[in-house]
């Protein structure tokens, strides 16, 4: 057996997978964002020390639950053994954040909260008739993306990475379908109180009691559908009766089903648009009716900040578009067309003295256009002009020149917003040309997706720009994707050029990180 070390990012298992991000530590077990190699996709991998008692179960909980089919739960792919000292489940990868996460912003509107528990009860049914259950069904183990779908991780693993001494019982074996359907109950109850019943759970607080009973969800929060906070109350109060009168996971996801047609919750009828793609997987899933939960609420933003206030220029430039509006802009035309006349009739009565001038010597003032051409570039530097230190990984710049589109210049990670955490309006490079110049375009390679960015331009003759404030706005993208070309306007004399960074795509759960592979300029020398 290879012998065990602390894994890093970069380290490679079983020569394909390829470590990238630490998602979870917990229970003794990690999880892991990697890149497989071998069919280039992204996988999230599962391990437990090889020498952890619980090891042998890890696995065969692993392999038996590949018997249910339904693409709610993330399928294992692969199971890999005693490498780098560690057991390896491999499955597949879905960008999510889990239920306890949103849960812990704010509770979901009752329909929205139907949607989410019948989609899981449902898989949960799929798995029962497999003879497969889940026991230790929790909102960390319910997964949403972005799209709103509904994804379910830990099935038989969960229980097996129980700590040693306190896994199930040969009793409470005899009653699993029972377990699931009651936290399929406590599920609902969390969803619509952001509260789990019995106790404090992964991060939502226990749920109220009054005098040793636990609170009806209409009880703890306004606006709770009453088909809802009957369900739970059946659900948490069923805890004994035979298994003809007993409900099952098909029962609930019906019973929701039923509630979220009904429902005429406002919050979840309009439909939203969601910007970033769902991601990995295509599978047979109905996607829900509604739009996911708000993952990123809105929060006050720090006067320190907000943009600073117009300088002189804009201001005069947004009084000439006022001047422009309605008959203003009709005498407007009028005097540019007649300026545009009386040029063309000048032009007209000197074509005789501009033949001349043709057969003459050229002058010294005549204008030579210049030919387009890559700009040598004399160095890049980082540009962090609202962060603690001023700096953002400044040992990487040069990797955006090498001219290999496999190496870059990365942001750092910022968490919960891809708008940087809210820590900053943005970050990014400085593209210094050495010296004044016409440039034309400017073609950016980036990592990732969903990336904002804008691009200014300095005619500083030496000075490296501190602030955007005095730069010229070039142009600003949303969304870009791996390949953006810049076209700049033809007046535009400068040294420096500034790629700013705005919102980053996302690289795990609740992180996101920027990265710019390659730069070029182009203009007239």
């Amino acid at each position: 057996m290879t012998e065990r070390r602390t894994l890093v990012s970069g380290d490679v298992l079983d020569g394909r997978y390829v470590l990238q991000d630490l998602v979870t530590d917990r229970l003794g077990a990690t999880t892991w964002r990697a890149h497989d190699t071998l069919l280039k996709r992204n996988v999230g991998l599962e391990m437990l020390p090889s020498d952890d008692a619980r090891a042998a179960d890890f696995l065969e909980a692993a392999r038996r639950s590949t018997v249910v089919s339904d693409p709610r739960f993330l399928r294992v792919l692969d199971l890999v053994t005693g490498e780098l000292g560690h057991d390896v489940v491999v499955r597949e990868w879905a960008r999510a954040m889990p239920l306890d996460q949103v849960l812990a912003q704010s509770p979901m509107p009752s329909r929205r909260s139907a949607q989410v528990v019948a989609d899981v009860a449902e898989a949960l049914a799929h798995a029962h008739a497999k003879g497969m259950y889940h026991r230790r069904l929790t909102p960390h183990q319910v997964l949403l993306k972005e799209s709103g779908a509904v994804r379910i991780v830990g099935l038989g693993v969960a229980t097996a990475l129980a700590p040693v001494g306190q896994g199930d019982t040969g009793e409470g074996l005899l009653d699993n379908e029972r377990r699931d359907v009651q936290a399929v109950g406590k599920l609902l109850y969390a969803c619509v109180t952001a509260r789990w019943p019995g106790g404090h759970v992964d991060q939502l607080r226990s749920a109220p009691t009054r005098h040793g009973r636990l609170l009806r969800p209409r009880q703890v929060r306004a606006g709770v559908a009453p088909t809802i906070d009957t369900l739970c109350g059946r659900i948490l109060a069923e805890s004994s009766g035979s298994a003809e009168t007993r409900l099952t996971a098909a029962d609930v996801a019906m019973s929701l089903r039923r509630v979220a047609a009904s429902s005429t919750d406002a919050a979840v009828d309009e439909p939203t648009e969601i910007s970033s793609p769902d991601l990995i997987r295509v599978d047979p899933v109905v996607e829900p009716a509604g739009p996911p939960p708000g993952l990123e609420p809105p929060r006050r933003r720090p006067k320190a900040f907000e943009p600073a206030p117009p300088t002189t220029l804009e201001r005069g430039r947004a009084r000439a578009r006022r001047a422009t509006r309605g008959d203003r802009g009709l005498v407007l035309l009028g005097v540019v067309g007649a300026l545009a006349l009386a040029v063309f009739i000048a032009v007209l009565a000197l074509g005789g003295l501009s033949g001349t001038l043709e057969e003459g010597p050229r002058g010294a003032g005549d204008a030579v256009s210049g030919e387009v051409t890559t700009l040598p570039i004399e160095q890049v530097l980082d540009f962090d002009p609202q962060g603690a230190d001023g700096e953002e990984n400044p040992d990487q710049v040069g990797n955006v020149v090498d001219g290999d589109p496999a190496t870059g210049w990365r942001t750092s990670t910022y968490f919960n917003q891809a708008r940087l955490g809210g820590l900053k309006d943005g970050v990014g490079l400085v593209v210094d040309l050495g010296s004044p110049r016409e440039v034309t375009s400017m073609r950016i390679a980036l990592a990732g997706e969903g990336t904002d960015l804008t691009v200014f331009a300095s005619t500083a003759a030496s000075d490296l720009p501190n602030s955007t404030e005095g730069l010229r706005r070039i142009t600003s993208i949303e969304d870009a994707g791996a390949d953006v070309t810049v076209t700049f306007p033809d007046d535009v004399i400068a040294r420096q050029v500034v790629v700013w960074l705005q919102r980053l795509p996302q690289v795990g759960t609740n992180e996101y990180r920027g990265e710019i592979r390659e730069i070029s300029v182009r203009g007239v020398r």
